[in-house]
């Protein structure tokens, strides 16, 4: 039988995601926000500011890498209950299409978790849910799990 889940776990889970999405002032400079936890991974947002906007009007590029690498290493801080750290070493993102208003929503999935190695997928997408892009972030784990 399915187990339901604990909800102050989730709540403690939530908040501890949002700290540690907000404990790097960057991240708190870009306005990064935890929309929602999946099971594989989870949603954070990025409102559209006008200190954001690259010369052609357009969210700059470098605010959706950041945001696809932060959707990844939370969702691995996540799967790993804060125990392990870990480094982005390598990212691709392709961009569809630009976002000049609204919010960017950047939906993360651990495709893989290893030993050494992570890797996570990120749908990008605008306000309507249009994708406009999508990243692969890896991640290499730096330390041995804690003991308990």
């Amino acid at each position: 039988m399915l187990k339901s889940p604990d909800l102050n776990d989730l709540k403690r889970t939530t908040q501890s995601i949002r700290e540690i999405l907000t404990r790097h002032a960057f991240n708190h400079l870009l306005g990064f926000e935890l929309v929602r936890v999946h099971r594989d991974g989870l949603t954070i947002q990025c409102r559209v500011r006008p200190e954001l906007l690259n010369s052609a009007g357009s969210l700059h590029g470098g605010v959706s890498a950041s945001i696809a690498d932060a959707a990844v290493g939370c969702a691995l801080y996540h799967h790993f209950a804060g125990k392990r750290r870990f480094t982005t070493i390598e990212m691709k993102v392709n961009y569809f299409r630009p976002i000049t208003e609204g919010r960017l929503l950047a939906r993360s999935r651990l495709v893989r978790v290893g030993s050494t190695i992570c890797v996570g997928r990120v749908d990008l997408a605008d306000d309507h849910r249009r994708n406009v892009g999508v990243a692969i972030v890896t991640y290499m784990v730096l330390d041995e799990p804690k003991a308990s």
